[in-house]
């Protein structure tokens, strides 16, 4: 039998940091004193601005001055090239820890994490009928329903007595997308993505993309979401670039 966690951990959230082949070091202050604040970092999506790992490879180098443990996920941007396997490569050989329907214990919690996907919101959903592209679309988000659900039932079996996290790119919800133009929002998330959280019982759920959403929202069964893109947390007056979480 597993013990009791001895005491409440706590975790930074940023997203959407967009490293440019212009960016070199500009982590390094902000790694080094989340440090000294959290237990582990992470970073929601567009890790890169254009996909390309260069610009990886200039986040990877900032990693380095990361004292505690960091995961994240890929977002929309890290897909542009076609080299997010790459991406994944470069930053999982620096000590990061990218989940794409895998599910890690880090700090005593356990985090599972998708990219997400479009699709809209209640009952604006898009539904699977019409033409091939259309259904294409919406299986993409379904198919990220059910990866991070799978993730959250294996964190479920294995670890029932930790808390549990879920990180996205796309949001799951309408509220943290709050801002943007509303004809954007299908490309924004999907309620769909809430679903497993719902069902998971997650602590909370992080996520950035949309720039000009809103910090804090909650599924319909009352789990936390936070926006962490850094606009977001520019914007909400948070002290720096990252949201702190006591879990």
């Amino acid at each position: 039998m597993n013990a009791k966690r001895s005491k409440k951990k706590v975790v930074a959230a940023m997203a959407d940091i967009h490293i440019k082949m212009g960016d070199r070091g500009k982590m390094r202050e902000i790694f080094e004193e989340v440090s000294d604040h959290a237990d582990v970092l992470v970073i929601c999506g567009d890790l890169t601005d254009t996909g390309d790992e260069d610009e990886a490879k200039i986040l990877a180098d900032d990693l380095r001055y990361l004292q505690i443990p960091v995961l994240g996920v890929l977002g929309n941007h890290d897909y542009e090239k076609g080299r997010q396997k790459m991406i994944k490569q470069i930053l999982t050989e620096n000590n990061m820890t990218i989940l794409d329907g895998e599910a890690k214990v880090v700090a005593d919690i356990g985090f599972a994490g998708v990219k997400g996907f479009g699709g809209g919101f209640d009952q604006y959903m898009l539904s699977v009928f019409g033409e091939d592209m259309m259904k294409s679309f919406v299986h993409e988000v379904v198919n990220e329903s059910l990866q991070l659900e799978r993730a959250l039932t294996r964190l479920d079996q294995e670890h029932p007595e930790i808390p549990k996290i879920a990180l996205l790119h796309y949001a799951p919800i309408k509220e943290t997308v709050a801002g943007e133009p509303e004809v954007l929002f299908p490309f924004l998330g999907s309620s769909r993505l809430a679903e497993p959280l719902n069902r998971g019982k997650v602590v909370a759920a992080f996520h950035g993309h949309a720039h000009a959403g809103t910090l804090e929202g909650a599924t319909t069964e009352g789990i936390p979401v936070f926006n962490v893109a850094l606009p977001v947390l520019k914007k909400s007056k948070i002290d720096c670039c990252y949201y702190l979480m006591d879990v």
